[in-house]
């Protein structure tokens, strides 16, 4: 039995592995990975995402005709959900784009990104406000504004083209002196700025509704904020229905109808009461969205962007005037973004809501609009409800069993061996991300922490562990490879007086019901991955097989493992021997994996596991994996 929280998955029917030709425009910029170039390419049948040693020069919008092999594999890249990755073995320029706000757009984003280089978390930030490129923002970073709810200002929108076409007014002058005049220098200039920000369907909503008001003041005709978002949308899906499937384009929806909700809410107060009641607008509208995609809603959201919106507004107003003017604005806009970081940071750590306590609260809130007179009981009881959710106990885990965290690109792996006892084998890439899944179950003390090896995507989210998580000791075999992390980590645990302890095979550890036995590595490696320490979780029904990263050579000494359940190594990457992972005879696999540059997993891989018996369940598609072993 497999117990999942489920994400929205593709819609595109896959395209079938084999080979594949024809004629496609390039649709996004090039991605450099560790082997060659991504970048997606729309067909007549529909998105393929390339994979191309070397991209020759070619630029988005300009149509090729290519020949490749298909991997199957359909997914999502940006504004794109591709049918298949195409490993292109021939490329050749059919025609250039000449599309003119195409190529302004793209001089505008290259004179955004160049003008912010070098990036740090600060500028990359500011480059999301601007111009909605997040390329610049760490995994963690983004993971920390998606839990603290405010994700949706690097989703270029409303208060983003206004700005644009506001600098674009002021950079016209003379050409933009009258009304008519300024609408007909915003309906050029719109195309323009769309482009620049790559059509994401946030903008594309914003965008095309400051089109029909720029329209209509040519003409004289005025449209309410209702007329207007009701027209964008009825445009929008006619010339594409696929944005009806599109999350960013419900989510961008909802939240400008909640916003013209809030706005015109009845209520007394000052600016403070108008702009939290906008703020509470939108959350209520965009929350059924949250929980269908991500299964829950920040709780802490309307407070933390009340206090981030202002900063916000400032930072992206002086950093556009900063791109186009003196360059010092650019160190003030780049330092307010760290501040919208820094509080994304904190407020991550809060409670998510989930189905029922939302719903409480969103009907406590009712009550206290219907009956005014109720308010302070209403109060006393949502306090009573924050108490409980921030100090309750999280989520249930099985008793007892393994759950392989959703962590990003890496590893991070809960093992419950029954009365309150509880392992972890590695941190995955962020400590904050770790923090949350672990509070999620209630974890706030750990028997035992196993670090299979040294790489960023399992050791980098332990250091958060230290000092604020009950240790009981920690496994590391790394020799003869060491870091900068790992010896900030130990150095760490020898200052906490946590025992550091270097496991040999055959070494086991009772965890409740549960036994782990390492079963490698059985000697020093060249390769880091293939030093990974290798365990066997033992439960009374089944056997699970936490295999690190290891490759094909430790994979060939450790041939005769067997296990009922694989936690395939390396995120699925292309570095198994295919009989050793049929060997393991193993009927369920999990794939620990994030949004990556690699083409992780591998198209084989999966094809191999499942050609075995095995289920294939990935992180990146469900969630938590739930493993029972008893």
């Amino acid at each position: 039995m497999i117990t999942t929280v489920i994400a929205q998955n593709s819609t595109l029917e896959p395209l079938d592995p084999g080979p594949v030709s024809g004629v496609a425009v390039l649709a996004s910029d090039p991605v450099e990975g560790r082997f060659g170039y991504w970048v997606v390419a729309v067909t007549e049948d529909g998105a393929l995402l390339f994979d191309i040693d070397s991209f020759g020069g070619f630029g988005r919008g300009d149509t090729v005709s290519f020949e490749g092999m298909s991997r199957g594999d359909p997914g999502r890249r940006g504004v794109y959900e591709y049918r298949a990755r195409v490993r292109v073995t021939s490329i050749s320029l059919v025609s250039a784009s000449s599309s003119i706000p195409l190529r302004l757009g793209d001089a505008l984003r290259n004179r955004v990104m160049s003008a912010l280089e070098p990036f740090d978390a600060g500028r990359g930030l500011l480059a999301g406000f601007l111009i909605g490129d997040t390329s610049g923002i760490g995994a963690p970073d983004i993971e920390a504004m998606r839990l603290a709810g405010l994700s949706h200002f690097v989703a270029v929108s409303g208060s983003n083209v206004a700005l644009f076409l506001g600098l674009l007014v002021f950079a016209a002058g003379p050409l933009a002196l009258g009304p008519k005049r300024r609408a007909l220098v915003g309906l050029i200039g719109l195309p323009i700025y769309a482009a620049a920000t790559r059509f994401e369907p946030s903008v594309m909503r914003a965008s095309v509704m400051a089109a029909i008001a720029l329209g209509g003041r040519l003409f004289g005709i005025v449209l309410e904020a209702w007329q207007l978002l009701s027209l964008a949308v009825i445009v929008l899906l006619v010339l594409d229905p696929r944005l009806t499937s599109s999350a960013g384009f419900q989510l961008s929806v909802a939240a400008t109808a909640g916003v013209l909700v809030g706005a015109r809410w009845p209520l007394s107060g000052g600016r403070v009461a108008r702009a939290l009641a906008i703020t509470v607008g939108a959350q209520i509208a965009v929350a059924p969205l949250l929980l269908i995609h991500f299964g829950s809603v920040p709780m802490m959201s309307p407070l933390v962007n009340l206090v981030a919106a202002p900063i916000v507004a400032a930072s992206t107003l002086i950093g556009a005037v900063g791109v186009a003017g003196p360059s010092f604005l650019l160190h003030i806009a780049a330092w307010l973004a760290d501040l919208v970081l820094l509080l994304a940071r904190g407020a991550a750590i809060w409670p998510q809501l989930e189905p029922v306590p939302l719903l409480v609260i969103l009907l406590a809130g009712v009550v206290t609009v219907r009956f005014p007179r109720s308010r302070s009981l209403v109060a006393v009881g949502g306090a009573g409800i924050v108490v409980v959710l921030v100090l309750g106990g999280g989520s249930p885990v099985p008793d007892p069993g393994v759950i392989v965290l959703d962590v990003g690109q890496g590893d991070a792996i809960l093992i419950h061996g029954g009365d309150d006892t509880y392992a972890l084998v590695d941190g995955g890439p962020d400590a904050l991300i770790l923090a949350n899944r672990l509070r999620k179950y209630g974890v706030d003390r750990l028997d035992l922490v196993v670090l299979t090896h040294l790489h960023a995507d399992h050791i980098a989210g332990l250091s958060g562990l230290v000092g604020k998580v009950s240790l009981g000791q920690v496994w590391i075999r790394t020799d003869p490879h060491v870091s900068a992390e790992l010896e900030r980590l130990t150095s760490a645990l020898r200052d906490y007086g946590v025992p550091v302890v270097e496991p040999q095979v055959g070494d086991t550890f009772r965890l409740g019901s549960l036994r782990l036995v390492v079963e490698g590595p059985l000697r020093k490696y060249a390769s880091p991955n293939d030093q990974s320490l290798v365990l066997t979780v033992r439960g009374s029904e089944r056997t699970m097989l936490l295999a690190g990263d290891i490759e094909t050579l430790a994979q060939g000494e450790l041939s005769y493992l067997r296990a009922d359940v694989l936690k395939v190594p390396h995120q699925g990457a292309g570095t198994s021997d295919p009989e050793w992972l049929e060997e393991v005879g193993a009927d369920l696999a999990v794939i620990s994996v994030g949004p990556n540059q690699f083409g992780h997993p591998v198209g084989w891989v999966i094809e191999v596991l499942e050609g075995s018996g095995a289920e294939v369940v990935r992180t990146d598609e469900v969630g938590d994996v739930v493993v029972p072993l008893s």
